[in-house]
């Protein structure tokens, strides 16, 4: 291929008549007149990409060799770094508030070396929607989502106040304030543009909108064509104070699709297929696309759909290309008609839209399918990979509970046996068949039967889904048909329904349903993410204890995209996940143990069956539907007013001025100690030495196991740092409320209650052993006293750590707790990222090897030696464990910092140590 001159980038620069105004652009076609590249053959993608360098270069963030490493693609794939400068940021509140504490941090520090705070300030548009504080508290009722709401400000007052600061302090920062909807939802229907008309280095240019989230399913965003991706809220930082998102030129993974959808089969049914597809073939740290002639069969919804569960196949993101199918979307949601054309004359003149007439682009691997295969399914009982067919439905249950009634008949006798007893703890449980237990208890004067297998939880929640008016209609019509035919939902079933935006409710009124969904006790509770993030709230005390005193194994049926052990409720051990019309009809029939093609969901006052296919609408019926509702109208009428927050947001008080005025006893919002040592000059790493495993790990830890965000125990350490500092039980709140302070998550460290150290194999929870003493203890004691003791601690761990959400504090607590380094088998991409923001050193063990094959129990002395040399990208290391009766046994690792900027950022011992130093230094 040719070659490319800093002279010929500047002639790229051309300009264009377009429907909104005259507006400068960066022509890639003559990337190809020159040779350079074949625009034809790059994944649409990569044609994003090569327009943010070509644009962005400067010669010191972003460089000529940036472009022409991206031109050439897929020469240099998953070695050569690039620069990526995304056009805006987008926030939640749970990882967003945490970043508003660390800024406000670096503006006290920047005063204390000197300097103007106000330079600490976002460079790029960067927009913070609240909506991962709300609780299912309430349900099952009319004003369900208005109590919801008043305990929301009630728990999280001090938080929303420094969001308000925020807003005022920060320029290019606004705030959508709490009960206006999903982020991503918000993101897909209000602030996405597609292509931007704005100024850019002091002129009106067209340029594609581009972003990154500090939430894994901002990736929900390339259903519309517009690149983006979940990082760690630290990474996210970095960008915001004008640093570019350093990444490896990643291998695109193209899905072919074919055929269409066939009739029962929905597009929750179709992610649950393709995430398992894809976590099967592996593309953790590349780009998937989707091409094929099945596109012109998927609705945006649908594609938005696929493209937000990509952090749970594992990608960086699921890629459509913009096509008339994107542009007719754009204008049924309200997006001003000039804009809709100037999108597509942009995106044509650059050779970025999609049409059936042109050539495929080559793929780094190509996998296929068939749409017309897809078949009703749900994932679980922890893994949104581990989908089951609905035909294997009640096999497969039933085999999962029969195998935790053996374990837990073996625990209660080993239970028999330490006691010395004869009766292990009393049961009122009678014994079915494969030894599964059921009791009886009274809810509201009615004897209910609870028993192993039995639905506590069913919620339409989440992004995912209710984004979709197909599915959620659909779930309308299997509520409004239900009900005709006289079926209820089972009363231990905790019913919920958390739109992801105002604009969903309305559609639902017009068309008639709510009133239907009601009458099944699927009232809204409100607009956030709500069960799907874990806060699930309470379940009726009566049913807890009757599954806390029986042990039973029960579940819960949610329309959301993550189901982690431990994540949805510390009561709920099997997480299902669904279409949100199967999630009404499971919560009818109260059971996941059962045959629904075949066997009834229930039974009518008159004693007759009612199946599942009695109260399944067509998608005809649905697509009439979603035609006599989904108009412009309705998405200018809710988001005209999205900005100004309710009367709750508009009289809350907030402090003002550039510094933010920190309050010592607050247990909410505390000044992280990241800045306390801070200094000009960068101290080399050394060489880790004497290091005991705090804590020993097996595959697949997700980022809940290690920073939970659900709620808090009152015996856990966080729950006894928030009692001994006045807060009551009933206000813990949650890990994710408290992200604000550093003392309550540092204690959350690994503290989900499922989560099993290999040090303490016998307990779940925030257990370890001090090894020198023999001592079981809580992690963050044991961690305190080895910082005492100046022995610094490692993690070891299996394949996959850190899947699951973009959660910076999973990397924050471990760096807090003393953690010098991680070695596992694998990492999930945003964690490996979040763990060098931190200054935690990645290793990984190499092939086929791992602590379980080295015969390796987590009681050894460990040195890692050669960082001191110097390090480099992927550079091996030399780790020697010493066991307590003298063996050695050695091995190397390869060190995780992939790109030469990660290696810069651990050398500063994080990304926030080196952004404040190039900011004084300027």
């Amino acid at each position: 291929m040719a070659d490319l001159t800093m002279k010929e980038l500047q002639e790229m620069k051309k300009s264009a008549d377009f429907a909104v105004g005259k507006a400068a652009y960066c022509d890639l076609t003559l990337l190809d007149e020159w040779g350079v590249t074949k625009l034809d053959r790059l994944p649409y993608s990569i044609r994003v990409l090569l327009e943010n360098a070509v644009r962005n270069v400067d010669g010191k963030l972003v460089t000529l060799e940036d472009v022409l490493s991206i031109a050439r693609w897929p020469e240099g794939t998953e070695s050569k770094d690039i620069a990526y400068m995304p056009s805006r940021v987008v926030l939640q509140d749970f990882t967003g508030v945490p970043l508003i504490v660390d800024l406000a941090s670096m503006r006290d520090a920047v005063k204390k070396f000197g300097g103007d705070p106000s330079i600490i300030n976002p460079i790029i548009q960067t927009d913070l929607v609240v909506d991962h504080s709300v609780q299912v508290d309430y349900y099952g009722m009319a004003n369900a989502l208005k109590l919801n709401l008043q305990k929301e400000y009630e728990r999280n007052k001090e938080r929303y106040a420094l969001l308000k600061w925020a807003q005022k302090a920060f320029e290019n920062f606004r705030v959508i304030p709490p009960g206006s909807g999903i982020i991503h939802q918000v993101n897909l229907e209000y602030l996405g543009r597609v292509v931007h008309y704005k100024e850019f280095r002091g002129e009106p240019t067209a340029f594609p909108d581009t972003l990154l989230g500090t939430d894994s399913h901002t990736t929900m965003i390339n259903g519309l064509g517009i690149m983006g991706w979940g990082v760690g809220g630290i990474e996210a930082e970095a960008v915001m104070l004008g640093q570019p998102y350093y990444m490896l030129l990643p291998e695109v993974i193209g899905v072919r699709l074919e055929g269409e959808l066939p009739e029962g089969a929905t597009a929750t049914d179709l992610v649950l297929t393709v995430t398992q597809m894809l976590r099967k073939r592996g593309v953790v740290g590349k780009f998937v696309e989707y091409f094929g002639p099945g596109l012109d069969n998927l609705s945006v919804p649908d594609r938005a759909t696929l493209a937000n569960m990509s952090p749970e196949y594992g990608a960086t993101m699921g890629f459509f290309p913009v096509d008339e199918m994107t542009l007719k979307y754009l204008l049924l949601t309200g997006r001003e008609p000039e804009h809709v054309k100037f999108v597509g004359e942009y995106l044509k003149l650059q050779k970025m839209f999609r049409t059936s007439e042109l050539p495929e682009p080559t793929f780094s691997d190509v996998l296929k399918l068939d749409l017309s295969t897809v078949e009703p399914s749900l994932s679980g009982p922890s893994n949104p990979e581990d989908r089951i067919p609905m035909r294997e439905l009640k096999k497969r249950i039933r085999q999962l509970l029969k195998d935790y009634a053996q374990e837990r008949k073996k625990r209660r006798q080993l239970t028999v046996v330490l006691q010395q007893s004869s009766n292990p703890e009393e049961s009122q449980a009678r014994e079915l068949e494969d030894g599964l237990l059921e009791t009886t208890i009274d809810l509201n004067n009615e004897d209910v039967k609870l028993r192993d297998g039995s639905l506590v939880i069913a919620a339409i929640t989440s992004c995912t889904n209710t984004s979709n008016p197909s599915v959620m209609i659909g779930a309308g019509l299997v509520a409004k048909k239900a009900v005709d035919r006289g079926l209820t939902t089972k009363p231990y079933v905790k019913t919920s329904l958390s739109p992801g935006s105002f604009v969903v409710r309305q559609y639902l009124e017009e068309l008639g349903l709510t009133p239907y969904l009601e009458a099944l006790r699927f009232h809204v509770v409100g607009f956030g993410c709500m069960t799907c993030i874990g806060n699930s709230g309470p379940i009726n005390p009566i049913i807890e204890e009757a599954i806390r005193q029986n042990d039973l194994y029960v579940l819960s049926i949610l329309s959301g995209n993550r189901n982690f052990a431990g994540r949805i409720h510390q009561s709920v051990r099997g997480n299902f996940l669904a279409s949100p019309m199967l999630v009404v009809a499971f919560a009818l029939a109260g059971k996941l143990d059962f045959d629904p093609f075949n066997e009834p969901l229930g039974y009518n006052p008159a004693g007759e069956p009612v199946y599942l296919k009695d109260i399944w609408p067509s998608q005809s019926e649905i697509n009439q539907a979603i035609e006599r509702v989904f108009k412009p109208e309705i998405f200018k009428q809710q988001y005209a007013r999205i900005l100004d927050g309710d009367l709750n947001w508009q009289s809350l008080e907030a402090p003002s001025g550039t510094l933010f005025q920190w309050d010592p006893k607050s247990t909410y919002i505390r000044n992280p100690p990241y800045f306390d040592d801070f200094k000009m000059e960068v101290d080399s790493p050394k060489d880790i030495k004497g290091a005991r495993v705090l804590v020993l790990l097996g595959d697949r830890i997700s980022t809940d196991h290690i920073s939970p965000a659900g709620a808090i125990a009152p015996e856990s350490p966080a729950g006894k740092y928030l009692i001994e500092h006045g807060v009551a039980i009933k206000d813990f709140n949650t890990y994710g409320s408290r992200r604000g302070n550093h003392e309550v998550m540092m204690r959350g460290g690994f503290a989900n209650i499922r989560v099993r150290n290999q040090l303490t194999p016998d307990k779940e929870g925030w257990w370890t052993k001090h090894v020198p003493s023999g001592e079981v203890m809580p992690i963050y004691d044991a961690a305190m006293r080895y910082k005492q003791e100046n022995t610094p601690v490692i993690v070891l761990a299996g394949a996959q750590y850190g899947v699951g959400s973009s959660r910076d504090w999973a990397a924050k607590a471990p760096a807090l707790l003393g953690v010098k380094a991680v070695i596992a088998k694998g990492y999930e991409r945003i964690h490996r990222s979040n763990l060098i923001g931190m200054g935690v050193l990645p290793l990984q063990f190499k092939e086929g090897e791992g602590w379980q094959e080295f015969g390796l129990d987590g009681t050894e002395e460990y040195n890692i030696e050669g960082i001191s040399e110097g390090l480099t990208p992927r550079k091996e290391l030399k780790v020697t464990a010493k066991k307590r009766d003298g063996t050695i046994v050695e091995f190397t690792v390869l060190t995780r910092l992939d790109t030469s900027v990660e290696v810069d950022y651990y050398t500063n011992g994080g990304i926030l140590p080196y952004v404040l130093r190039q900011m004084l230094k300027n």
